[in-house]
């Protein structure tokens, strides 16, 4: 699986790569929030493992990309398949996520 650590700087950039690829799962977060920072580690290590044809991608702080895909609450993970949103994984307020909660998302996904 491939990964980007690096922070996309733009809804437009982020659409560019939405359009270049076929699988595209987009973890959402923000450096300030702790359950963003506890979670990250578990998306970076799933991400590492396997070899999927996935584009996983970190999305770190940009507001305007967050507001497009209706993200609320930090972190959350969406899937794109052909730039098009199909699946989404939404953190809880004041909870967050967990890597049970990513790898049971995963494999509904098919990735």
């Amino acid at each position: 699986m491939n990964v980007m650590s690096r922070s996309v700087p733009s809804s437009q950039e982020l659409h560019a790569l939405l359009r270049s690829r076929a699988k595209v799962m987009i973890l959402f977060y923000a450096s300030w929030c702790p359950f963003s920072r506890g979670f990250l580690p578990c998306f970076e290590k799933v991400a590492a493992d396997g070899d999927r044809d996935t584009l996983m991608v970190l999305v770190d702080d940009v507001e305007d990309a967050a507001d497009a895909f209706g993200v609320r609450v930090y972190p959350t993970v969406l899937f794109f398949e052909n730039g098009t949103l199909s699946r989404r994984l939404d953190g809880r307020a004041g909870i967050g996520l967990n890597e049970r909660q990513l790898q049971d998302f995963i494999a509904v996904c098919e990735v």
